[in-house]
């Protein structure tokens, strides 16, 4: 068995799982779940949820992962706890399950670059829309985004995934503050902080079932968290590092990104129509490329640039986020059975890209696997992974979140204590309700 990887340096570990974090759950969903829900009122739950359950919960990943040593299906052999393999499993299998159809708006997301320079959605963009989201031109694209992906996986995880985040990362952040800046400019912007960051608790407590499980979800999906991605990263620590004050940076890195996009898409929704739009509000397939395309298309020659410079940063974040979904599989695959992580990273791309023809023919395909995965399968695994560090691996999960100058030896007992009880709560309560939401969705799209 050849030497298995690790980070060249702490700040790649950090990069590379913010990186992660910060794809298209930030800067796709995260803006249109706000104006699905409340605005403020969706935001003030997420930063609830981001901070009570998304930290104590990203820091159980990482304490399986440094612990083992190992990829997320191995991990919990190499604990001596055989019988959970499923949680590794089922992460990794929703990891696909994901990478499949984001890829096919990664596709999008391509386009539209070119898109926005050309100035070809300017015309009509929902119609341009509804013409580009399916059929070969997107079966094509969603395969140029997946061979991206595997490209940079393939190169290893030093070479590969940590050189390519310490770029994207960094990169991401620069240029979403700058079109915050210039979205500060934007006619309407006092409004749109209004509806953005005023806090409405009126929304909140007439709407729980609408803003509680789409705001926990999201601080899931936006994190990384039951995919098996932080297990896989964190297993590549070649030390003993503080995982909290990582994880903590991590969190904070995230839900930054997130408040940027926020600050940028708001105010370009409210200049384009004055407030937020059923076609904005919906979310869905169509929100970013629909509602914000329209409000570039308002600016004339300014929006050319803006929204080239606005679908690159889309682009990179989703990139970032990819390549650790398709590193789970890859980083199993590897460890397990010794192959080459080349020819792995690339034909599990192939299969993937064949899975993702389906939400590249269909987007009712993309809705669905997208809402399944929010809904269902993403609380299932937080919820199996949290009984896990809970109570199968309880004390030494505290033992392992101690090591490390930072690692705040006092907290790591009340962290376990979060884990067992307010962070359980959330995430069967949110488990609860978003089943709910699947069962009162729409045929599944084959019927």
């Amino acid at each position: 068995m050849t030497e298995r990887e690790t980070w060249a340096t702490r700040l790649g570990f950090i990069l590379a799982a913010v990186g992660s974090a910060v794809g298209l759950g930030n800067i796709w969903q995260f803006p249109f779940k706000t104006a699905t829900n409340g605005g403020s009122a969706f935001v003030f739950v997420y930063l609830l949820a981001a901070v009570l359950i998304g930290l104590p919960a990203i820091l159980a990943e990482f304490v399986v992962g440094r612990r083992a040593k190992r990829n997320a299906v191995e991990a919990f052999e190499r604990l001596n706890r055989p019988h959970w393999t499923v949680v590794g499993a089922l992460g990794l299998f929703i990891g696909m399950w994901i990478l499949s159809y984001y890829s096919v708006v990664g596709g999008w997301v391509i386009r539209y670059v070119f898109g926005s320079a050309t100035g070809a959605y300017f015309g009509a963009p929902a119609d341009y829309f509804g013409a580009v989201s399916a059929g070969l031109d997107a079966v094509a694209l969603h395969g140029v985004f997946m061979l991206l992906t595997a490209a940079i996986v393939a190169f290893g995880v030093e070479d590969g995934i940590e050189r390519a985040t310490k770029l994207m990362v960094p990169s991401i952040l620069l240029i979403l503050v700058g079109l915050a800046m210039y979205a500060a400019t934007l006619p309407g912007v006092a409004d749109a902080y209004a509806f953005y960051l005023a806090p409405d608790f009126e929304y909140l407590f007439a709407n729980p079932g609408d803003v509680i499980p789409f705001a926990v979800s999201q601080a899931f999906f936006s994190l990384s968290l039951g995919m098996g991605a932080m297990i896989t990263y964190s297993s590549y620590i070649d030390g003993d590092e503080s995982l909290v004050s990582d994880g903590g940076t991590i969190v904070v890195l995230n839900t930054l990104v997130g408040l940027l996009a926020g600050l940028v898409v708001i105010p370009l929704l409210f200049a384009h129509q004055g407030g937020v739009s059923e076609t904005a509000a919906g979310g869905g397939a169509s929100a970013l490329f629909v509602a914000v395309a329209s409000a570039f298309a308002d600016l004339g020659a300014a929006g050319r640039a803006v929204g080239v410079v606005f679908f690159l940063v889309v682009l990179v974040a989703a990139l970032s986020s990819a390549i650790s979904l398709l590193e789970v599989v890859t980083s199993y695959v590897v460890d397990r059975y010794g192959v080459d992580r080349k020819a792995t990273a690339f034909g599990l791309g192939g299969g993937l890209f064949l899975v993702g023809t389906l939400s590249a023919g269909d987007t009712a395909w993309l809705t669905w696997f997208d809402t399944v995965a929010y809904q269902v399968l993403l609380p299932v695994s937080v919820l199996l992974g949290v009984v896990f560090v809970g109570w199968a691996l309880g004390p030494v999960a505290v033992e392992e979140l101690r090591k490390g100058s930072g690692g705040l030896p006092r907290a790591a007992p009340a962290w376990l204590w979060m884990l067992r009880t307010f962070v359980l709560l959330g995430v069967l309560g949110t488990l609860v309700l978003g089943a709910n939401t699947l069962y009162e969705m729409p045929a599944v799209p084959w019927v």
